[in-house]
């Protein structure tokens, strides 16, 4: 719904914003100046918090990653011990056979996770601009 959303108010404030600035072609000491600044400083300062927002999630996100690599790491270590010390063939096929199917598992779960914390860092970082064309929409129909 936000990108829908951002892309409707988007398109009407182009479509105002336009219109504003072929007025001004006709009539340069009537162009909104005002405006047209406006243009500027608004998509800079919403750039800036989708930057600042996103630049959260992705810290998070590679920190997460990094304790998971760790832990993966430790787990690792852990089952090279247990197939190196097994007493029998079938004993260290079982060791590896165990640790395969745990990888598996949490290879999944860390997808999942990774799913759902990208899609939560494409909102934040998406909220601040649809929150400046959805106000710029508003305020220009205003007019």
């Amino acid at each position: 719904m936000l990108g829908a959303e951002l892309l409707n108010a988007s398109a009407q404030v182009i479509a105002a914003r336009t219109g504003r600035m072929v007025q001004g072609l006709t009539d340069p000491a009537g162009q909104d100046l005002a405006e047209l600044s406006l243009m500027t400083t608004e998509k800079t300062e919403a750039l800036a918090a989708s930057a600042a927002a996103l630049s959260v999630r992705a810290g998070a996100v590679g920190e997460r990653l990094g304790q998971a690599a760790l832990d993966e790491g430790a787990r690792a270590m852990q089952a090279a011990t247990e197939i190196a010390c097994a007493l029998t063939p079938a004993a260290a096929a079982q060791a590896q056979f165990r640790y395969a199917l745990g990888w598996w598992s949490r290879a999944a779960g860390q997808a999942q996770a990774l799913s759902a914390e990208l899609t939560q860092a494409q909102t934040a970082a998406l909220t601040p601009i649809h929150k400046t064309a959805v106000a710029n929409a508003k305020r220009l129909r205003k007019r």
